[in-house]
């Protein structure tokens, strides 16, 4: 009689998410564990994933010990990659809340060049969808509409712009002070 090991289930779903050009270029990756450690062997399996998949009319591919979907749109390849027991079903509908969210945030205008020009609404989807692995939210909506929300605050790159800019001036200011002070106590000796 032979025993069967069942795996264990897990929240842990998605093991990385990428966004790569029609190059293969990457765009966007998020690894959450380490399976691939550097970022050298990351792009080595991105290359390898792509070159696999970018002629392909098939939305799954097993590779690596890695089940991947995927899905391209004019010249962007999305993959959610998971483990090799892992649900397809789940994968994909991570796959589309990403490539929904994506689509509704700019404006179904889904292509290399729009995409990079709002990069950091787009990362903030990826982390509104999933959190170190673990699939947070599955609603495209709800995500565009998170992101939305965030984006509507001072951008993170633009706030540290912003607090650079008010540093530097209150820092002149000090000087010019200082200056001052030490003008005026040079013309009272």
């Amino acid at each position: 009689m032979s025993l069967i090991v069942f795996q264990q289930p897990s929240l842990y779903s998605v093991k990385a998410i990428a966004i790569l050009d029609n190059d293969g270029e990457r765009i966007l990756a998020k690894y959450y564990d380490e399976t691939f450690p550097s970022v050298k062997e990351q792009r080595a399996f991105e290359k390898n994933l792509f070159n696999k998949t970018h002629r392909a009319n098939a939305e799954i591919i097993m590779l690596d010990g890695l089940t991947c979907v995927y899905r391209s749109n004019v010249d962007l390849f999305f993959y959610v990659m998971g483990g090799s027991h892992e649900n397809e079903l789940i994968l994909v509908s991570v796959l589309n809340c990403l490539y929904d969210s994506i689509s509704h945030m700019l404006r179904k205008n889904v292509e290399k060049r729009t995409l990079i020009d709002h990069l950091d609404g787009v990362m903030l989807a990826v982390d509104e969808i999933i959190d170190g692995g673990i699939i947070l939210e599955a609603d495209p909506h709800a995500v565009a509409q998170r992101v939305a929300l965030r984006m509507d605050d001072i951008p993170l790159a633009e706030q540290t712009v912003v607090q650079h800019i008010t540093n530097k001036i209150q820092g002149s200011s000090k000087v010019l002070q200082s200056a001052k002070e030490q003008i005026k106590w040079s013309l009272l000796k």
